[in-house]
């Protein structure tokens, strides 16, 4: 299902008022006391929020802030959709694995850009 207006409302207030969202997408951090976040990829970072032990929709403060130029993946999909982020293992649903995976192509079609070969022109 995808997040709602409202949840991403809500995340946006604890962002840059500049920046902008790309995707976002609910997860869990395995093996946690405290395992939903929400991973929001915007024009400038990806941000990790926590939602809380009461409630997976609304999120309650910025865990983790990074710059844009990561991928996020790969995502291994053989058993519960998970990939593993700056160090911390994160499960999905199955229907965030494509989002997942449009995050990272943005990023590796910026990345892949060739240099200009005549710069001073």
């Amino acid at each position: 299902m995808p997040v709602s207006s409202g949840v991403r409302k809500r995340i946006r207030e604890f962002l840059d008022p500049d920046d902008e969202i790309h995707y976002v997408f609910p997860a869990d951090i395995f093996g946690s006391a405290n395992p939903c976040v929400f991973i929001a990829v915007t024009r400038k970072t990806i941000t990790i929020l926590s939602t809380g032990r009461l409630s997976r929709k609304s999120p309650k403060r910025v865990i983790s802030t990074t710059l844009r130029n990561h991928r996020i993946g790969p995502v291994e999909t053989a058993t519960t959709p998970w990939f593993k982020f700056n160090g911390i293992v994160y499960e999905i649903d199955d229907e965030y694995v494509s989002v997942v995976h449009a995050a990272d192509a943005e990023i590796l079609r910026d990345v892949a850009k060739p240099e200009d070969p005549l710069p001073d022109l």
